[in-house]
This record gives structure tokens, sequence and C-alpha cells, in this order.
């Protein structure tokens, strides 16, 4: 007669069946030196694995180098961040300067201590309202008072308004109408060299904590400064502006005088080289993260995009001096001007 197992009673068997070659294994691996050794085999391969793949930390020497790595491509890239915290000035005093410059004027009202710590309140780039379409004298003097009323407006003393005219566009013919009529409302206006722009820069744009491993560039309309401290004393060398391709200056001849001037900065101070300048703003631009006020720039390849020609002429100035100096950040100030370098001048 045959008999038919139920569903329930199968399952039992099965059960049975696992039980068996689960407890059997296990005695088997326990008691027996073939199974000791599989399981030592298993043990040493899973130690391999863990040493081979550590989780990164801050006591990890593989951790570290990819750190370093990863840090020095970000850099490079100008993705990384630069948190550095200028120090805030304590009961400082409004102190306005205008910067007469080759492509209009900048403006900036500052807060000075007199630790000469300073903070910028309020800036105007670019503004023409005094250079276009004014061609009397009486143009020219209305507005300029305009442009003074609203600093004026703003909480700056008349006698704490200063005009400094940048080296690259002292000899605009505009620029000497604009020069004579600031005199004419009583108002000294203030020239510089090449050179001691350059140091102004270098007073206003490089904090403190880096004089001894940074340096500075200035890229203007006229002329590119570049300076750097030693034991106090300022190095300061001009050469060309972002606006050569005006004059029919080859690239490939400002690249290599660029690059030739920018090789005179010290080894050691190539760190860091905080950058100011109508292009270096245009490229900060692109890449600003909210408000900073420091943003580190891309390589100049990213800046291939750029279409004005100015600012692909001081891209390629901007090029020859990394080139020169291997400085993998540059970092844009949005803050600084050499003009307020010239106010941290004063008494």
């Amino acid at each position: 007669m045959k008999t038919t197992l139920t569903p329930f009673a199968r399952f039992l068997i099965t059960l049975a069946i696992l039980a068996g070659l689960f407890f059997g294994g296990k005695y088997i691996l326990d008691n027996t030196s073939w199974g000791k050794s599989l399981m030592n085999k298993s043990a040493q391969s899973e130690d391999t694995t863990n040493t081979k793949a550590p989780e990164p930390g801050p006591t990890s020497e593989s951790s570290g180098s990819t750190s370093s790595s990863s840090d020095n491509e970000a850099t490079a890239t100008g993705s990384s961040s630069f948190n550095y915290v200028a120090k805030e000035p304590i009961n400082g005093k409004l102190k306005g300067v205008v910067e007469l410059g080759a492509s209009g004027f900048n403006s900036f009202i500052v807060r000075i201590d007199k630790d000469k710590n300073w903070k910028l309140e309020k800036s105007e780039f670019g503004n023409s309202l005094v250079t276009e379409n004014m061609a009397t004298d009486e143009d020219i003097r209305a507005g300029l008072k305009k442009y003074i009323g609203s600093m004026l407006d703003f909480g700056v003393s008349g006698r704490d308004i200063h005009f400094v005219v940048s080296s690259g566009a002292v000899k605009a013919d505009v620029t000497q109408k604009i020069i004579k009529n600031l005199k004419a409302l009583n108002y000294f206006v203030n020239t510089v060299t090449p050179e001691q722009e350059g140091a102004l820069a270098l007073k206003c744009v490089l904090p403190e904590d880096f004089e001894d491993e940074g340096f500075v560039t200035d890229i203007g309309s006229g002329n590119t400064k570049i300076s750097w401290s030693t034991n106090g004393s300022v190095s300061a060398l001009e050469t060309y502006g972002a606006k050569y391709f005006q004059n029919g200056v080859d690239d490939g001849k400002v690249y290599d005088e660029v690059k030739a001037k920018a090789s005179s900065v010290p080894s050691m101070k190539r760190k860091t080289c905080f950058i100011i300048g109508g292009v270096p703003f245009s490229m900060a631009k692109k890449v600003r993260v909210g408000k900073e006020r420091y943003t580190v720039l891309k390589e100049p390849a990213f800046y291939k995009d750029l279409k004005d020609a100015k600012d692909k002429a001081g891209v390629n100035i901007y090029k020859a001096i990394k080139d020169a100096t291997g400085c993998e950040q540059f970092v844009f100030d949005w803050d600084a001007n050499f003009t307020i370098g010239f106010l941290l001048g004063l008494p």
C-alpha cells in the first residue's frame, strides 16, 4: 500500500534535513583541522580587505595624502573657499576716496579705526558720471558736486573725501580736466606712480597673516602692478595693463614680459596671491559664492568664454603670472582697492 505524505510532514522532513546540515557543518568547522584552517583563511582575507580600505580619519596617513591632493585640485580649479576673516574696526571713522581710473571712477567709503583696521561701507565701480558727455568745465564741476554730495549724504565729512588718480589714467586728457575742476572745488588730487600704486595695493590687500607667504597683483586697464614685502621693504613692479590690445600689442609679447616680471616674486612669497582689478573682478563674479568677501579664482582656461576684449587680455596677463610663479591660489578681495591703501596711510 502506497503512503502519501501530507504537506506538513514534508515541511518537517525538510526542516530536519536543513538542521542536520547546519549542525553537521558547524561540527566539522569547529572540530576538524581542515575546518579550522578554512576559518583562519577567511579571517585573514577579511583583515586584508579592511587594511586596503581604511576608514578615513585625521590620523590616517593615506587620508592626509588624499586630502592634500583633493585640496590642491580644488584650489587650482577655484572651487575651494578662503576662510580668512579680516579684523573689524573699533570706533572707526568714515572716510571716502575716489579713484580716477583709466576706465572711469571707483568710489569707496570705509570705516577706519586708530589701528588701521578697516571695513568697506559702500562702493561704486565704473561710475562714469563725470567722465562722459561733459564737454565744458561747468558740466564737469556740476557732475563732481553731485558725486561728492552722495558721499556727504552717507555721512562722510567733506575734509575726509580724497581723490587719487591711478598711474594708468594720469595722462588722459579727460583726467586732467577733472583734476583742474576738483582743484576749483578746493579738493587736492593725489597722483601716484606705478610703484607707489603697487605699494598702496599691498598695504590694503595683503593681510598681515600672509605677509611671509603671499604677494599682490593689481590688473588695471592701463597697467598691472605686482608687489610684495620683504622685512618691511616693499617691492613693486609694473607691466602691461588689460587694455594693451588697443595699442596693437601682440598677446604673446605681453605674456612673455609679464611672465618675466612675475618671475621676480621670491619663491617663499608664492603660496597665495591676493588679486584685484577690473578683470579679476569679472573672473571672480563668475564663481563667487553668495556674498563672500574672498573668492578663489579658477584656472585661466576656465575663463576662455569671456568675450570682452579687455577681459580676454586680462586673462592672458593672469595666466602669465600664474605660469611664472606656480601660485595656485589667487584670491580676489571684493572690498579692496589701492586707494583704500592711500587712506590707511593718512594720519
